[in-house]
């Protein structure tokens, strides 16, 4: 009944189904229209509210922020929360950002990755309505779905509603990899998914609501605007680069394969302007031939893995990610086999090594994968490791979706 309850108050704000077949002029489905963009359907409920938002710079209509944009149609903004990297998106992956000024708004905005992660009843007294706006990539390693679901919580405590302009996920068309053993949660995994999760972030919010995962099984009241003339196998190339590192569609679409090699003793890109597209390390020297030298990036990765020695491995650049499209499967091949070409196997997931590793069981997110690779198990068998999981997974998913 409840979740029942969420989709009634998303309906009242123009959430109907839309059919992708259906040619609906400029909401057909070769202009898929975001949350955000629908301003018809949410300004007249912010007009005369006191609002703040989570934003960061994928919150745009057109080319155009959604703060400045709102402010322009009389929209009264009293604060921006930020998330990491910040809400001008400025900030390197895991570093901490202060509370500032916005110098371009006027607007205060306050850091929800740097002395706390969520907005204090404080933050939330002179709010009348939260807004949520940010692009997300679909996978359980990034924080956006953290960050929202810590927003969901401070938005009960404090009694408000939360308004999410929802976006399409790049990786929507994938649903796959093991479901998080929460033995292993961490800031990475907070939540019993995949590494593929095939949400949006308001599909993901429901189901938060649906499944009791916010602290203490409470429910956040939530209005939603959903992508109109979208579904989940819909390609959607980005308008923004939803991160520093994440600077590259060909780097969004690889992300799901390629972002366990944060598990790994391997430079998966970082230190270049083309990180989750190239993996290496210089113990791979005569073992292929494209190689690449990582270095100190402001904003990007100021230390990263192998800093300033040449790297040798796999060049993704120009893989055909319309592969993966088609297999809807995450890629275990690369690992598989970088980890048999590496003459150095006890380094290969010794997460001691580097403090930019995380253990491999937190970035998968369950104990047996790293003696799955050593073992030389077959895909056949990781996969069938994540049964019936992943499966139960996928049937609860249609109880919360949004598209088709």
């Amino acid at each position: 009944m409840k979740f029942l309850i969420v989709c009634v108050a998303a309906l009242t704000l123009g959430c109907s189904s839309v059919n992708p077949g259906m040619t609906l002029g400029k909401g057909s489905s070769n202009s898929i229209e975001t949350g955000a963009e629908r301003t018809e359907e949410y300004v007249s409920y912010l007009k005369g509210k006191r609002v703040a938002m989570l934003a960061n710079p994928t919150s745009i209509i057109g080319k155009t922020h959604l703060v400045d944009s709102l402010k322009s149609l009389g929209i009264n903004i009293v604060k921006v929360f930020g998330p990491e990297h910040g809400f001008r998106g400025n900030a390197s992956a895991g570093v901490h950002v202060a509370d500032e000024i916005d110098a371009k708004s006027g607007i205060p905005v306050i850091s929800l990755y740097g002395k706390k992660n969520k907005p204090s009843k404080e933050d939330m007294a002179d709010v009348d309505v939260m807004v949520y706006d940010l692009q997300d990539v679909g996978v359980r390693f990034y924080t956006n779905i953290n960050a929202l679901s810590r927003l969901m919580e401070a938005c009960h405590e404090s009694g408000k509603e939360l308004l999410i302009l929802d976006r399409p996920n790049p990786n929507g068309y994938l649903v796959d990899g093991a479901v998080l053993d929460m033995k292993y949660k961490s800031g990475i995994g907070m939540f019993p998914i995949p590494m593929s999760h095939g949400l949006t972030v308001a599909e993901f919010a429901q189901m938060a609501n649906g499944q009791g995962w916010l602290k203490d099984g409470v429910k956040c009241r939530l209005k939603i605007v959903k992508v109109a003339n979208y579904n989940h196998d819909m390609p959607y190339t980005l308008p923004v680069a939803p991160s520093p590192n994440l600077n590259t569609q060909q780097a969004v679409m690889l992300y799901p394969s390629t972002c366990m090699f944060e598990g790994t003793y391997i430079n998966l890109g970082r230190g270049t302007y083309f990180p989750f597209t190239v993996l290496g390390s210089p113990e791979l020297k005569g073992k292929y031939e494209f190689n690449y030298t990582p270095t100190g990036i402001k904003g990007m990765a100021e230390t990263p893995l192998f800093m300033n020695q040449v790297c040798y491995g796999l060049d993704l650049r120009n893989y055909d990610v319309e592969k993966l499209r088609a297999r809807k499967q995450i890629n275990l091949q690369w690992i598989m086999e970088l980890y048999k070409a590496h003459p150095y196997k006890e380094k290969f997931f010794d997460s001691k090594l580097s403090n930019q590793m995380n253990s491999i069981e937190v970035q998968i997110g369950n104990g047996i994968f790293r003696t799955q690779i050593i073992d030389g198990v077959s895909e056949a068998e990781i996969r069938a490791s994540w049964e019936p999981a992943l499966s139960q997974y996928k049937e609860m998913r249609k109880k919360y979706l949004l598209y088709n």
